[in-house]
């Protein structure tokens, strides 16, 4: 949330300090001529703010941790008509982003691929489709990965890109793999998880391999994209997640022990972090 005011220009950081800009003090401000608090105050009981209010006070999304919706969720993914629901959701989003992402990355000195939480698998299939020579595998965590089967068959393309069942936090990711790709899949936990994956990126990768980071990242002094800031607090309104910053993932792909760290522009206000695995 602070991010997103300092992308409107109501707030600036120093020092680790937050402070009103002139915009807000002219706006915000109880004695300020110009005030539009009142009119903001008249939305306060609208269900959406009354929502908000309830996750900055306690930490925790609207949407989580309903363990009745979980298991209908989970029984409704085995069901047919559900995953194909499912999955157009997914590929409704990457029939746009997935090619752009494709294309933005050389991947002549590669040819496995590791999709983790790659859902659809439709970012799977656009690097094989556009790179003949590279093979993929989707991590999914079950039921999903019954989503991705159907999914990647309805594209006729299980021939080179198969389906792995797994769980990306309890258990070591596959290995034999030089490209790993996250997308979209960051961005819906935090810190700690993100440094979790990494580190099993790290180690499961074959020696020079790269790490793929596709998702809607902030900018490295986190004022924005102002589109991105609001993206990052409806992700924090229902996931444990938010917008990671460029610089936030840097650092901790370097924890984690990646060199020769890179930010890819592609469409949509995202981009692709790359990394590369060190040759020991």
């Amino acid at each position: 949330m602070l991010t997103l005011l300092k992308s409107y220009n109501l707030i600036t950081e120093k020092l680790g300090r937050f402070y009103l800009t002139e915009l807000a003090q002219e706006h915000l401000v109880d004695s300020a001529e110009w005030c539009l608090e009142p009119y903001i105050a008249s939305q306060k009981n609208r269900s959406i703010c009354l929502d908000m209010l309830k996750v900055l006070q306690t930490g925790e999304p609207i949407s989580w941790g309903a363990e009745k919706d979980e298991n209908e969720w989970a029984i409704a993914m085995e069901k047919e008509e559900f995953a194909e629901s499912f999955t157009s959701a997914m590929d409704s989003r990457g029939a746009y982003l997935a090619p752009a992402f494709a294309r933005s990355v050389d991947f002549s000195e590669y040819s496995r691929l590791l999709d983790i939480g790659g859902a659809s698998g439709i970012y799977s299939a656009a690097v094989v489709q556009i790179h003949k020579h590279m093979t993929a595998s989707v991590l999914e965590k079950p039921p999903v990965d019954k989503a991705t089967r159907y999914s990647v068959n309805k594209r006729e393309m299980a021939d080179r890109v198969s389906v792995i069942a797994g769980d990306m936090f309890k258990e070591d990711l596959p290995k034999g793999f030089d490209v790993h790709i996250y997308s979209n899949v960051l961005h819906d936990w935090d810190t700690d998880d993100v440094k979790i994956l990494l580190k099993k990126s790290y180690d499961s990768l074959l020696p020079e391999g790269i790490l793929l980071i596709h998702d809607a990242h902030l900018n490295a002094e986190k004022t924005g994209p102002i589109e991105i800031a609001e993206y990052s607090v409806l992700l924090m309104s229902s996931t444990r997640g938010k917008c990671h910053s460029v610089k936030e993932m840097e650092d901790m792909l370097i924890d984690a022990g990646f060199l020769n760290i890179e930010v890819i522009q592609t469409v949509g206000k995202r981009s692709v972090i790359k990394a590369k695995k060190n040759s020991a």
